[in-house]
């Protein structure tokens, strides 16, 4: 079954942390349907780096499939920097349709354990970075009846024993995102979050399990695409999770994902947080 492809073209879209994982492979499928991307993140130089990867090596990517393309340079924990996107953006674009929140950091471990400034660190790029870049986008999102997706997980428990910082954070990200839909009448806000672990730096870089528990940033780039398809007012402030969304389209067959094929992953980004799931759709 096919995955329905939106019509984006004339809308510009920002993507935070869009120098590599979800966020390049985003940046890219969305160009291919038209839209024009704001590619942002920290990393604008990757030559003393092991990690492969800048804001303009995406924006060039994005070039290359026939889009309009902005590189600017982003700290989500500071406003200014998010302001400035937001300026470019307009300065460039004139206009700002749709914000992805996927920027994230990730760190492990229990209360007693985790350091502080570990602690803040989620805190300021996972909370207080939607925060900023969604604050910062408002205006411009609110001229067009502009769109929020947020990477972030269903509110669903109230404890996550183990990694309640991680968890923690990720929840504030979803709480920040959905209470849009009761402030904001003019913009759709939803949140996106894998079944299964997404082959990343940050799987491959915690050990979160290995390749035959991984699918490629393709299935969440494909409910992406879905929920952009949708009629905004039809996912305000609802939450999903990509499998549940492609489901709807028909999608069946989720073999073309893994990143191993036959290997089947686990739904273990879903019960990350603790939570009971089962497939109901």
């Amino acid at each position: 079954m096919a995955v329905p492809a939106p019509d984006l073209s004339g809308q510009v879209v920002v993507i935070t942390g869009s120098t590599r994982g979800i966020g390049r492979a985003l940046a890219l499928e969305l160009a291919d349907h038209g839209a024009d991307i704001v590619s942002t993140g920290k990393t604008v130089d990757d030559s003393d780096s092991d990690l492969e990867g800048t804001i303009h090596k995406t924006a060039d990517a994005v070039r290359e499939r026939g889009s309009e393309a902005l590189a600017v340079q982003l700290d989500v924990r500071d406003p200014d920097s998010c302001q400035r996107v937001v300026d470019e953006t307009l300065e460039e674009f004139g206009q700002l349709d749709i914000l992805i929140n996927n920027a994230s950091a990730i760190q492990m471990g229990e209360i007693g354990d985790l350091p502080m400034k570990r602690f803040d660190l989620l805190m300021e790029v996972n909370v207080r970075g939607t925060y900023a870049m969604t604050q910062a986008a408002l205006p411009a999102l609110r001229d067009g009846g502009g769109r929020v997706v947020t990477n972030a997980p269903p509110l669903e428990v109230d404890r996550v024993p183990g990694m309640a910082p991680y968890a923690f954070s990720k929840m504030g990200m979803a709480f920040m995102t959905l209470s849009l839909s009761g402030e904001e009448a003019d913009i759709a806000a939803s949140t996106l979050w894998p079944v299964t672990a997404i082959e990343t730096r940050a799987t491959r870089y915690f050990g979160m399990g290995s390749e035959e528990d991984w699918r490629s940033p393709q299935v969440y780039c494909d409910a992406t695409s879905v929920l952009l398809d949708r009629d905004p007012a039809e996912v305000d402030g609802h939450s999903f999770y990509d499998e549940e969304l492609l489901a709807t389209v028909g999608v069946e067959d989720f073999d073309r994902y893994a990143l191993v094929e036959g290997s089947n992953p686990p739904p273990s980004s879903a019960e990350m947080f603790g939570v009971e799931f089962d497939r109901d759709w």
